[in-house]
């Protein structure tokens, strides 16, 4: 596959990631943080902010391609 085309896919595929990662993770914040503390939201909200990270990076590097040697 080029690599253009690669990347294209890719981006597409990032800014689903980002959209679907955000809904989901506010969905689950509102059912389940109702009566936690401020700092249970705070721990959750750093967590999943980062978290959406590790998918992003595998993405990022398939775009990439293969190494070359």
């Amino acid at each position: 596959m080029p690599v253009r085309l690669r990347k294209f896919i890719g981006t597409i595929l990032i800014i689903v990631l980002v959209l679907v990662y955000a809904l989901v993770a506010n969905t689950v914040a509102v059912a389940t943080l109702g009566n936690v503390p401020w700092w249970g939201h705070l721990l959750y909200f750093l967590l999943t902010g980062l978290l959406w990270v590790l998918p992003a990076m595998l993405l990022i590097k398939w775009m990439a391609g293969p190494r070359q040697q």
